[in-house]
């Protein structure tokens, strides 16, 4: 009897086993630490920031250089007139000139014709300077009257022959030579001033000739320097200044 009332009692029960009360995890695996890949990306880390400081410290590195502001033809020297001073940023490869050299650059000549606007390096410097092939420098006196007034450096111009007059009976009977036909005569029809002496303040008239040089095709020196001994040049300015 009282094993059928203890089968009975169990028949409405379920065999499945009890599964896990509501709100219990399967207890998870612990997680594998990598220390060097978290030490890479330190690494990582701290080399992008020296890089990106190392690029702020570079632009922020700038000296103050020489720049020119009015053309400077071969052979002549920089002044306190034609230069000024700049920032830019330092680079090992540009032998920049630094601004507080400039008295000591005052010494040499541009070995070639130097624009404005560009910035001063060593290699637009020397001793002497280049005359480009094919040209020639040409050496003038001239009276006031022959320039026109606040000629130079660097201006174009064109060289005129001025002045001539026929050679005279005496002239002719000595067989001397002389120039032949007076008129004005285009010899040169650009030319670079190469040289000028600056115009004082206040001299109204110069008390004597002014030295300029003419920088010209080789071709046109014979004439020119020939007309030149004669005192027979006039310049004008023409385009191109």
């Amino acid at each position: 009897m009282k094993i059928q009332e203890r089968t009975g009692a169990g028949a409405g029960r379920s065999a499945a086993p009890a599964g896990p009360a509501v709100g219990d995890r399967l207890p998870t695996p612990p997680r594998e630490r990598k220390p060097a890949l978290a030490a890479l990306a330190v690494l990582l880390i701290l080399v992008g920031a020296l890089g990106a400081t190392m690029l702020v410290l570079q632009v922020g590195e700038r000296i103050e250089v020489i720049k020119i502001t009015k053309e400077i033809p071969a052979g002549q020297k920089v002044t306190d007139a034609n230069t000024t001073s700049v920032m830019v940023a330092e680079d090992p490869g540009i032998h920049y000139v630094e601004y507080n050299r400039l008295d000591a650059l005052k010494k040499l000549k541009a070995v070639s014709t130097i624009p404005a606007g560009v910035v001063a390096v060593g290699e637009m410097f020397g001793e002497e300077a280049k005359v480009p092939s094919g040209k020639a420098l040409v050496g003038l006196s001239l009276k006031e009257g022959q320039y026109p007034a606040g000629l130079e450096n660097g201006d174009a111009v064109a060289a005129y022959r001025v002045g001539g007059t026929s050679r005279s009976d005496s002239d002719a009977d000595s067989g001397s030579s002389g120039s032949t036909g007076g008129g004005n005569t285009l010899i040169v029809d650009e030319a670079r001033v190469n040289s000028v002496p600056a115009e004082q303040s206040g001299d109204i008239v110069s008390s004597t000739n002014k030295a300029v040089t003419l920088l010209v095709d080789n071709a046109d020196a014979a004439a020119l320097t020939q007309a030149a001994s004669n005192g027979e040049v006039a310049l004008v300015l023409v385009p191109g200044n």
